[in-house]
């Protein structure tokens, strides 16, 4: 009699917990479900598509930093002023990097985009304005933190939204077919309106195109997560991570060649007395062969994405080919050499993006995503300051063949720092469903 009643409260307890493990079950598979909508059915969010429009519009009409030196000039300003001025954009774009990415995982994706854009959308016209030098330099600083702003921001949001890397890699490379893209229409439409409206009203258009994606992110991404939901990523933790700094040393190593293409490639040409169209159709030659090799190369690397481990191989390669290829530009003196180093370098261009991208996501905690993306964005901003150093120091040491080896040791750098790096994340793999 006395057992009878402490049986029942066991047997309700078991079939309490029975229940609650069911009821996690269900949960767990409708995560699952909800989570990978983008990997099964092959259809991407709209939030996605938000982005690769946003990115391709800023850059499209990104005329504040191709045309910013011309800007200096009709203000008056001096070749050395002018060199200071460009740098200090320089310094800005870098530190907007990691701010932004910094602040994307602190104010979420939705807050820190829009903040961005709309302050872009105010310096921009100031910056047009300016006469004095003084104003000048520090409206550049400013424009240089907010110009690439969204490149970590867009970078973390896609990781969030996307949970399986072949998608993500897919996403990678379409997002760098909407830069290349923008970035020739960017040259077309700047060349035509320079003239007939004036610098100032191209940094104006800019600023346009960045208040459309504030109101684009403002309307179409998810709502900003409330503090404290989420540990914060720190500046130490990442940058004690060996993993990170490898990709980043690897990283500037493989884009010198890349920012090469923009500074290096134009004094060699002019040393060989070519004229500035020649220049001209090397890069139409290069923007072809981005809209012809990207939509047959990014679902390869998807499907390399696919893998236990990141693409840290492929990131070697790719830095190897970008450094071969831009460095064969240092053995050529004729438009047809020129345009064919550039076209050898896409396919490593493309692969180099989509493959560091995927080292980013499989290596960055989901709280510090922004971070990361944020301190491997500044990658670009230093091989765009190194690469004009280099080719000064390399063209007046030993002329166009140090050139050559001097972008070729860069790739061969950037594969050396690949392998230290494949070993530590060779144990890498998808992460594990949610179970029960």
């Amino acid at each position: 009699m006395g057992g009878a009643p402490a049986r029942a409260p066991a047997a309700t307890s078991t079939l309490a917990r029975c229940t609650h493990v069911r009821l996690e079950e269900r949960v767990s598979t409708a995560v699952v479900r909800v989570a990978e909508p983008a990997s099964r059915s092959g259809r991407w969010p709209v939030t996605v598509w938000a982005l690769l429009a946003g990115t391709f519009i800023t850059r499209a009409g990104g005329f504040t930093y191709p045309y910013l030196a011309y800007h200096l000039a009709d203000r008056g300003v001096g070749a050395s002023w002018a060199s200071i001025v460009l740098a200090l954009f320089g310094a800005g774009w870098l530190v907007g990097q990691v701010t932004f990415g910094s602040l994307a995982d602190r104010m979420g994706r939705r807050t820190t985009l829009v903040t961005a854009m709309t302050a872009a959308a105010v310096v921009f016209p100031i910056l047009a304005g300016a006469h004095a030098l003084g104003a000048l330099a520090a409206a550049a600083f400013v424009a240089g933190v907010v110009y690439d702003a969204p490149r970590p921001i867009v970078s973390a949001a896609i990781a969030d939204t996307i949970p399986d890397e072949p998608t993500r890699a897919k996403v990678a490379g379409w997002r760098h077919f909407a830069v290349n893209l923008g970035a020739a229409c960017t040259g077309a439409v700047g060349g035509m309106l320079a003239e007939p409206v004036g610098i100032p009203v191209l940094l104006c258009i800019n600023a346009a195109v960045c208040a459309a994606f504030a109101v684009v992110a403002l309307c179409m991404l998810p709502p900003t997560r409330s503090k404290g939901q989420v540990p914060q990523g720190s500046y130490r933790a990442a940058l004690t991570d060996v993993r990170l700094l490898l990709l980043w040393l690897a990283s500037v190593c493989a884009l010198i060649p890349v920012a090469a293409l923009y500074s290096v490639l134009p004094q060699m040409m002019a040393d060989d007395h070519l004229p500035t169209s020649a220049y001209g159709w090397s890069q139409v030659a290069g923007a072809i062969a981005v809209l012809v090799l990207s939509p047959l190369m990014n679902p390869w690397l998807a499907r390399r994405a696919a893998g236990p481990a990141p693409m840290v191989g492929l990131l070697a390669a790719s830095a190897i080919l970008l450094g071969a290829g831009m460095g064969s530009a240092g053995l050529t003196s004729s438009p047809v050499g020129y345009a064919t180093a550039v076209v050898i370098a896409v396919p490593g261009e493309i692969a180099a993006f989509i493959c560091a991208a995927d080292v980013v996501n499989r290596i960055a905690p989901a709280h510090s995503r922004g971070l990361y993306a944020g301190i491997w964005g500044t990658t670009l901003a230093v091989a765009v300051l190194c690469a004009p150093l280099l080719a000064g120091w390399s063209l007046a040491a030993g002329g166009h063949p140090l050139v050559a080896v001097s972008l070729t040791g860069c790739g061969v750098l950037g594969a050396a720092a690949c392998l230290p790096l494949a070993v530590l994340t060779h144990r890498l793999r998808e992460p594990t469903r949610p179970g029960p």
